[in-house]
C-alpha cells in the first residue's frame, strides 16, 4: 500500500515549537523528494520546505531560519522542526512525496491528508 501519514500537529502558544513527521510507505517506487505545504483557512497551498534523495534542502522564504527540514532514510520518514511559531503559521500542513516508479510504472505525486497546527497569540 503506497501512503503518506503526517503526525505532530497540535496548539502551541507564539513562540512555541513544534515538530511534525511524515511517513511515506511507497512500495516498488524510490522516493526522489519529501516536501512540506501547508494550507491557511482562505489561502491556496503554500510550498515550505523540500528535501531531496540526496539530502538537499529547498525553503520557502517565509520560513527559512524557522524551519528546518530533515530526513530519516531508512524509514523513509521526514520531520519538521518548527520554530518561533507564529499565528499566521496557522494551517492544516501536508506531506507529499515525489516518487520514481519502476520501469513502465511512470512517476507518483503522494499527498497526506494532513495535520492541523494552530498558533495561538
Amino acid at each position: 500500500q503506497v501512503q503518506v501519514v503526517e503526525s505532530g500537529g497540535g496548539l502551541v502558544q507564539a513562540g512555541g515549537s513544534l515538530r511534525l513527521s511524515c511517513a511515506a510507505s511507497v512500495g516498488t517506487f524510490s522516493i526522489n523528494a519529501l516536501g512540506w505545504y501547508r494550507r491557511a483557512p482562505g489561502k491556496q497551498r503554500e510550498f515550505l520546505a523540500s528535501i531531496s534523495s540526496g539530502g538537499s534542502t529547498n525553503y520557502a522564504d517565509s520560513v527559512k531560519g524557522r524551519f528546518t527540514i530533515s530526513e530519516d532514510n531508512a524509514k523513509n520518514t521526514v520531520h519538521l522542526q518548527m520554530n518561533s511559531l507564529k499565528p499566521e503559521d496557522t494551517a492544516v500542513y501536508y506531506c507529499k512525496a515525489d516518487t520514481i516508479g519502476p520501469p513502465g510504472f511512470g512517476n507518483l505525486e503522494l499527498w497526506g491528508r494532513g495535520t492541523q497546527v494552530t498558533v495561538s497569540s
